[in-house]
């Protein structure tokens, strides 16, 4: 196997790359969130009608408002990732094998041996490459050609790689 494809300076791609490398991480936050929200509403709800109801309500209103503001943390760190990084929008390239992903961005250039590689996520942007549980890499799928994207499919499910969501 071996396929190599371009990638244009677009402003927008390192954002995309930065949201989709922290999604897992974040969305944690989200559920987190969520579960502190309503577990506030309905102990603030039950309060109501106690007589230790005003004393305790601050507690509720407390998790509720961590919970709204855990469940924003995710939206606000993937908007400031995508509005920070556009200044670091150049041209590179990905030069994929059977033993490793090179990528070049600019003047700097990496690669990731198959072998450390624990599991690939399908998105319907990116192929997210881990490296143990970290995000280590993307491959960014609308860049490759239909063929390409299905050589690496068929090459990840092989080596049994590959996890969809």
């Amino acid at each position: 196997m071996h396929i190599r494809f371009d990638v244009p300076a677009d402003p927008t791609y390192p954002g995309r790359v930065a949201a989709a490398l922290s999604s897992d991480r974040l969305r944690t936050y989200g559920y987190v969130g969520a579960v502190l929200a309503a577990v506030g509403a309905i102990g603030l709800a039950v309060s109501r009608g106690s007589a230790w109801g005003e004393q305790i309500s601050p507690l509720w209103l407390a998790m509720i408002m961590g919970g709204l503001l855990a469940m924003l943390y995710w939206p606000w760190v993937r908007w400031r990732a995508r509005r920070r990084s556009g200044g670091y929008a150049v041209e590179g390239h990905y030069d994929i094998t059977d033993d490793n992903i090179t990528m070049r961005s600019g003047s700097e250039s990496g690669g990731i041996a198959w072998d450390g590689v624990t599991q690939v996520r399908d998105t319907s942007e990116f192929w997210i490459v881990y490296v143990g549980r970290e995000p280590a890499t993307v491959i960014p799928r609308r860049l490759m050609s239909t063929e390409d994207d299905e050589t690496l499919r068929a090459y990840l499910a092989k080596r049994g790689l590959l996890q969809t969501r």
